[in-house]
């Protein structure tokens, strides 16, 4: 679906890659409303398109609150006057540690964030999309919601659950004007420790410089994403890391999995 003159939400957008969603699409002619937590960060974003502003809206949104969410769609209309597709940006990590480790109230906050904000999200658009000539949802997954990776095994859970939901909504919208990707990123430079309550991500000194993380700007990654939606892609792999790494997890799942775990072993407190 290309997005000039189409009305999308995304959520995730007050800072890192929703914001570069944000400004890319709203670069393409698209008109955006944007929805976060955080109404510092919405602002900061709004500030950052103040050339579209006229083209942009924002919405303080906890998207964790079936209620709140389900005022959305309408909200967005009053405003853009339709609205014709969904980007779930929004998502956090968890704390870098080992399962047995880890809390269950953090657990629950991940997989509350991550899966069912992501389905409160699709559910309560989904009824106005298929009303549209064309639309399309946008769920964004993980390189490890594919792989396992150590010290991320709830957030790979949460995200392996938006890959196969978005997989059998894919499904279900065949035949439909409602088009469905998946994306899963790779190491994408964005500020989703802190937007996960968390000062900093470990250190990686235990690790040569050879097997340090490149990050992938996060308004590359943008471009990205938005170019496989106008392509209409089903999965969209963002980072040279995520292709490479779902080519070697489906030939040789074991091997990849240790090599994973090794790389990883030292960002894992004992």
């Amino acid at each position: 679906m290309r997005v000039k003159n189409k009305v999308i939400a995304v959520t995730g957008a007050g800072n890192g890659m929703g914001r570069e969603l944000v400004l890319n699409l709203l670069k393409k002619g698209a008109q955006v409303a944007a929805i976060d937590i955080n109404k510092i960060f919405l602002e900061e974003t709004a500030l950052l398109a103040q050339m579209h502003n006229a083209k942009l809206s924002t919405h303080i949104c906890n998207i964790t609150d079936r209620e709140v969410v389900g005022r959305l769609p309408e909200e967005i209309q009053k405003i853009h006057g339709k609205v014709d597709g969904i980007i779930n940006n929004a998502g956090i990590i968890q704390p870098f540690v080992r399962i047995n480790k880890l809390a269950i109230e953090d657990i629950e906050h991940v997989m509350n964030v991550n899966f069912y904000g992501t389905l409160n999200v699709t559910k309560a658009f989904l009824p106005f999309l298929l009303e549209r000539p064309e639309a399309h949802i946008v769920n964004i997954s993980s390189m490890g919601g594919f792989l396992p990776v150590p010290g991320q095994s709830i957030y790979g859970a949460s995200k392996a659950a938006v890959k196969l939901m978005s997989e059998g909504l894919y499904s279900e919208m065949l035949g439909t004007n409602v088009h469905v990707s998946v994306v899963f990123p790779g190491a994408v430079g964005t500020n989703i420790a802190e937007n996960s309550g968390l000062k900093s991500l470990p250190s990686n000194d235990g690790l040569d410089k050879k097997s340090e993380i490149n990050m992938l700007a996060s308004n590359v990654a943008a471009e990205i994403i938005v170019a496989g939606m106008e392509r209409n892609k089903v999965r969209i792999y963002v980072g040279s890391d995520s292709k490479m790494m779902i080519f070697l997890y489906r030939l040789f799942p074991g091997f990849a999995t240790r090599m994973i775990g090794k790389k990883m072993k030292s960002l894992l407190p004992d």
